[in-house]
């Protein structure tokens, strides 16, 4: 009897030590993957961003996603951060041409991809000085790495942070009111977001000549 539930023992820890084996080499073999896959984007970066700047824009990103031989080369671009309004749709056109003639010449990869361009939109997280700088006049809404979550109308934008006129809570059908100018260090914003509001939409579609929405407004290009 005991020989047996030693046995048995003996068999269950060899099936954990194989699964555990197979795990850990899953586990590396997507840690690889994820690491190979951020170099690609990085060299895409390194080639794709002239062309971005001659069109005068700024590439805020590139990602590489791979599914069996499926490639998508996924690139972003925004407008400065001194400008006004949103990437119109004839521009992202444009430069989606550019940087697929610019991703056909790459000599040491002719594997076939899907290039999305687009521009981020206003549900982009702010998460970069630049984020914030872009939206200079608008709603946003701030959580603090303790506190409260603020909503305000976002006044001016420094190196080291921002600063906000809060609108304070008021009761419905009430006429909203605001608060004293607020200081908040970027250290301590957890988080930044963009609030949508009619006129400002309004106003980023009378900027596009072709009335798209930032938000959608791509490009999609097969090779």
């Amino acid at each position: 009897m005991s020989v047996l539930l030693e046995h048995n023992i003996i068999e269950w820890e060899a099936a954990m030590a194989v699964r555990s084996g197979n795990e850990n080499h899953a586990s590396t073999s997507r840690s690889a993957s994820e690491v190979e896959l951020q170099a690609e984007a990085q060299r895409l970066r390194t080639r794709l961003k002239p062309v971005v700047d001659q069109h005068n824009l700024y590439l805020e990103d590139v990602e590489v996603k791979v599914a069996g031989s499926h490639r998508t080369v996924h690139v972003v671009v925004d407008l400065p951060e001194e400008s006004t309004g949103s990437v119109g749709f004839d521009v992202i056109s444009a430069i989606s041409t550019d940087l697929s003639t610019a991703m056909d010449s790459l000599e040491d990869d002719d594997r076939p991809y899907n290039l999305e361009v687009s521009s981020p939109g206003v549900s982009r997280p702010l998460t970069e000085p630049r984020h914030w700088r872009r939206n200079v006049g608008r709603m946003v809404e701030v959580k603090p790495v303790t506190g409260d979550v603020i909503l305000g109308r976002l006044q001016e934008v420094s190196d080291t942070g921002i600063r906000l006129i809060p609108q304070l809570p008021v009761k419905k059908g009430m006429k909203p009111k605001q608060g004293e100018p607020l200081a908040l260090e970027f250290s301590k914003i957890r988080k930044g977001t963009v609030q949508v509001e009619f006129a400002h939409l309004e106003d980023e579609h009378h900027d596009d000549s072709d009335g798209a929405d930032p938000e959608i407004s791509g490009a999609v290009h097969h090779a």
